[in-house]
């Protein structure tokens, strides 16, 4: 299955991209809807919560006063790191009984806010992030959700800012606009990019490389190498010595045609294939049976060699 990250700041418009992209067929794991579920009546996420904060917290029915929690949480960061330790081990058991049963050939969307500040990125395939200006955002929690402007000037300061962002996003949507605008966006990003990129790591069928002329250097290649190389590193775990960004898109201000070369060190004396297991999970299938590989991306052409680590290059 493919997994992609998605994630936005408050008021940015990942539920529409969300919605959208569930329409299209894709499996969406919220994970806003499973900390509510975790904390429902008679949980015992609620009972760990009451205990830590107070009763004073549960409404009437039962429920809990999230807004009254939520007031508490963004104005006081030691008290948000203690609901975060109740509430994340939680969502995280269910988000992986959700994504384990998953067809085979799903493309999971994982909505999680704080995707960004958690430094998540590497789980995935693909980060998908969506954005707005912070004075439209403001304008639209005061609209749609009745929030008051302090209130979401805190919720937005409290989350990752605008480079960072920018710095973890494989895809960057633009909600500036209406919605008609954004959802175009993201049926384009499904049909060019999610279904393809599914059926070829399925398939284990690398992207086809484009071909043509150099294009100038481009600032964001590093960026997008070292993102790749996180994954990468994540797949093969302590098998991987180093993962390094080189070939033409390496060198600062060179143009070269747009496919990203990276070279992953393996620790000896271990067969290079055997990690052609876990590099095909990450994305990067074998090119032909040999120990280069490249990715099942179509938006992003990259290449993977694989050496191991004090061998000379073959």
């Amino acid at each position: 299955m493919l997994r992609i990250g998605l994630s936005g700041g408050i008021g940015a418009g990942k539920s529409a991209v969300s919605a959208r992209l569930a329409e299209l067929g894709a499996v969406v794991v919220d994970a806003d809807r499973l900390a509510r579920e975790v904390v429902a009546p008679g949980t015992p996420g609620l009972a760990a919560v009451v205990d830590a904060f107070g009763a004073d917290l549960v409404l009437p029915d039962g429920t809990l006063d999230r807004p009254a929690l939520g007031r508490r949480v963004f104005a006081d960061e030691e008290v948000r790191r203690r609901l975060e330790g109740i509430v994340h081990p939680l969502v995280g058991q269910r988000t992986g009984e959700l994504i384990a049963a998953a067809p085979a050939d799903a493309v999971v969307v994982h909505d999680v806010p704080l995707l960004v500040e958690k430094r998540m990125g590497a789980a995935y395939h693909l980060v998908v992030l969506v954005d707005a200006p912070v004075e439209t955002r403001l304008a639209r929690l005061a609209e749609l959700r009745g929030m008051p402007v302090e209130d979401a000037r805190a919720r937005i300061g409290a989350q990752a800012d605008h480079e960072t962002r920018r710095a973890a996003a494989d895809v960057w949507l633009d909600n500036s606009g209406d919605l008609a605008t954004l959802a175009g966006q993201v049926d384009r990003l499904w049909r060019d990019r999610l279904v393809p990129y599914e059926a070829n790591l399925r398939a284990a069928r690398p992207a086809p490389r484009p071909v043509g002329a150099p294009v100038p250097y481009d600032p964001a290649w590093p960026a997008q190498a070292a993102r790749l190389a996180a994954r990468l590193e994540l797949a093969a775990g302590e098998r991987a010595a180093r993962i390094a960004h080189i070939g033409p898109t390496a060198e600062p201000g060179r143009g070269a045609p747009d496919v990203l070369d990276l070279e992953l060190t393996a620790r000896g004396p271990d067969d290079p294939a055997a990690l052609a297991p876990v590099l095909r999970e990450a994305g990067f299938p074998a090119v032909d049976g040999s120990r280069e590989f490249a990715s099942a991306d179509p938006g992003r052409p990259a290449t993977l060699s694989v050496r191991v680590d004090g061998a000379a290059a073959p």
